[in-house]
């Protein structure tokens, strides 16, 4: 109760800091090749705190809930929160107890496991996976804890997807060190199963260095990234001077991952990134589709002027 109370203060905040309710917040969104778009209304609402990791958990309507992640360091900050995305209208936002281990340092993403309903993985920045449950009013338990595979030093981890295939339970997992300015980013990918006691299992990992077409300045080259229903891979990339910004981000095509049929995952990544959109004035570090339609949810995590959630027509 004294975490919802203190979560609402914060959106209150928020919405005054930017000299208006909280309500739609207009932003523009430009694709590379096309004409600047302007959102629908509520295409961008106001929240807080900052997004750092999203995972679409259902479509309701016109819009959809989602698990999103915090990247709070200190106790008893919000680690993760129920979202409910309504088009024209305020967000709600509900944080979630986390239940069965201490609480995470620095959680940069999430997603939902396939083939498992309710149960999803976190990701802290230092590359420690938290297998999770979602309890529904009681939060989240937290199954399993484990690190990634072939962690190298300096990593920083800012996202982390999952795809199903046609094996059953085996999926794709694909994970990212974010880069910083001239040292690209690394991308991961390895085959993972569950063993009888459910925990996860990696297979050989593949990996690849990757560097954003945009932005160009005080860049994060993979702030976030997820896997579309086609293999395609998309990644968010960002950049952020400070916590003041200014912050100027972008969703790009990153190439394509996936199993052959001896079961070896393929991780192919374009010659020439391609820019789907940038967003002006945001640091994005959070990205996912929603299921069964063309829409990314993306949020930013603003820094001091908090976060916000976007949708645009990314996927497939």
């Amino acid at each position: 109760m004294r975490r919802t109370a203190r979560l609402r203060t914060a959106l209150v905040r928020t919405a005054a800091a930017a000299g208006a309710a909280l309500a739609v917040v207009a932003v523009a969104l430009t694709a590379q090749g096309t004409q600047r778009q302007d959102p629908d209304p509520g295409d961008a609402t106001a929240t807080a705190p900052g997004i750092s990791g999203i995972t679409v958990t259902r479509r309701t309507g016109g819009g959809f809930e989602a698990l999103v992640v915090h990247d709070s360091k200190k106790p008893g900050e919000p680690r993760i929160s129920r979202y409910a995305h309504r088009p024209g209208k305020a967000p709600r936002v509900v944080p979630l107890d986390w239940r069965g281990a201490g609480e995470p340092v620095d959680l940069e993403a999430v997603d939902r496991v396939p083939g498992r309903p309710g149960e999803y993985i976190a990701l802290a920045s230092e590359g420690i996976g938290y297998w999770v449950r979602d309890a529904g009013d009681a939060g989240v338990e937290v199954l399993d804890l484990f690190p990634l595979p072939a962690i190298s030093e300096g990593d920083n981890f800012e996202g982390f997807a999952l795809a199903p295939t046609a094996r059953p339970g085996v999926m794709v997992a694909v994970w990212a060190d974010r880069g910083q300015d001239d040292r690209p980013a690394t991308l991961y990918a390895a085959r993972m199963v569950l063993n009888q006691y459910g925990e996860p299992r990696f297979g050989p990992v593949r990996t690849a260095e990757l560097r954003a077409p945009y932005p160009a300045l005080d860049v994060r080259h993979a702030s976030d990234l997820t896997i579309t229903a086609t293999g395609e891979l998309l990644v968010s990339s960002a950049s952020d001077p400070g916590d003041e910004g200014p912050f100027d981000s972008a969703v790009y095509r990153a190439g394509h991952v996936g199993l052959d049929d001896a079961g070896t995952v393929r991780l192919t990544l374009a010659e020439a990134p391609r820019t789907r959109a940038t967003f002006e004035g945001h640091k994005v570090e959070a990205l996912a589709c929603v299921p069964g339609t063309r829409q990314a949810a993306i949020g930013t995590d603003d820094e001091a002027n908090g976060g916000a959630l976007l949708t645009a027509a990314l996927c497939g």
